[in-house]
């Protein structure tokens, strides 16, 4: 068995007091038994998405850096591995959503940087964040093989599928998902849309799915938080509340996938040679 959790919380205005509640948690999760640990979605600070300001590119730092290298310190102090995200910025005018694999010898094993990014009213991300170039990836760790995938990804069925495929037991989605004033009447649906497309993604790849939202009230976006894990047949084992600041716990078993995947073998029956069209934009 394999101890998760992730860590959903309210974010502050300072990054070095976000960096140092989120180092706090690290610590308690791992006191707590966790051995795989994964934050939110841009921990760091607060959503600063909200309007377009060139002044929040400052928020910005380079992964690796002197956090990454704070981060890896607790991972060898626990033996815990470390899925964090964080705002990058790889070079001038050059920046991404990314997440970064710490194992728990405390080697980052590399980095994710998010490929869908959304742009509507509040969630201004094309203004702020470079799609991801590196494509999708699995990391090895001491406790198994994860993926990554970054809030608006978790919509997008090629890129679960596309991750599953290079081996990934486990996928973890770094999230921030709130609601707007006005859309009362519309929130229970839109959160059922998008727990439902995850626990999808975990039937429909054998693995399971870790989403991770933040909570709150930032500017005009109530997060819904509600982190929560679903195992391989879809199944939610367990959920954080709504309003309230969480580490969720889980324990999950990797070496019952192998298991699962034999007796329901979707890998083995994909017809390859009937997808093509998937590449094309719409239509024939």
């Amino acid at each position: 068995m394999v101890k998760v959790a992730l860590i959903q919380h309210e974010s502050r205005e300072s990054v070095e007091e976000n960096q140092r509640r989120v180092d706090g948690k690290i610590r308690e999760a791992a006191t707590n038994g966790a051995q795989m640990i994964c934050t939110q979605e841009l921990c760091t600070t607060r959503y600063f998405c909200e309007e377009q300001k060139s002044e929040n590119f400052d928020l910005a730092a380079e992964v690796p850096g002197e956090w990454t290298e704070r981060l890896g310190k607790i991972a060898v102090e626990f033996g815990v591995v470390l899925v964090v995200s964080g705002f990058e910025k790889r070079g001038a005018g050059l920046y991404h959503n990314t997440a970064w694999v710490i194992d728990a010898d405390g080697k980052m094993l590399g980095k994710y940087r998010k490929m869908h990014i959304p742009q509507d009213p509040s969630f201004e991300e094309k203004f702020y964040f470079t799609p991801g170039d590196e494509g999708y990836k699995v990391f090895e760790t001491r406790y198994g093989k994860i993926g990554v995938l970054i809030c608006w990804d978790q919509w997008f069925p090629e890129a679960a599928r596309l991750t599953a495929l290079q081996g990934a037991e486990i996928i973890f989605y770094p999230t921030a998902i709130g609601w707007m004033p006005g859309e009362e009447e519309f929130h229970a649906a839109q959160h059922h849309a998008w727990e439902t497309v995850q626990c999808g993604h975990a039937v429909a790849n054998s693995c399971y799915v870790c989403a991770v939202n933040r909570c709150g009230t930032e500017g005009n976006i109530k997060f819904w938080g509600q982190s929560f894990v679903a195992d391989y047949c879809g199944q939610v084992v367990a959920k954080a509340p709504v309003d309230e600041e969480a580490i969720l716990y889980a324990d999950l078993e990797p070496e019952a996938i192998e298991q699962h995947r034999r007796i329901w073998p979707f890998f083995r029956d994909r017809r390859i040679d009937s997808y093509g069209g998937i590449v094309k934009r719409w239509g024939k």
